[in-house]
């Protein structure tokens, strides 16, 4: 597994769960689960994984 994130702060993804379209605000890679985690500007408390986001 490649430990290169697939998004940018700043860039706008569409939200698996309701399509809608976001901004990163953030990324932290979680060692422990090998996997990136992902703060949205629009839900700043919720956190979600690469799985869950898709390139526009």
């Amino acid at each position: 597994m490649s430990n290169k994130n697939k998004f940018q702060p700043g860039e706008i993804v569409n939200l698996g769960e309701t399509g809608e379209e976001v901004t990163i605000m953030k990324f932290q890679y979680v060692p422990k689960m090998k996997k990136y985690t992902y703060v949205i500007k629009e839900k700043p408390s919720t956190f979600y994984f690469e799985e869950e986001l898709t390139k526009i």
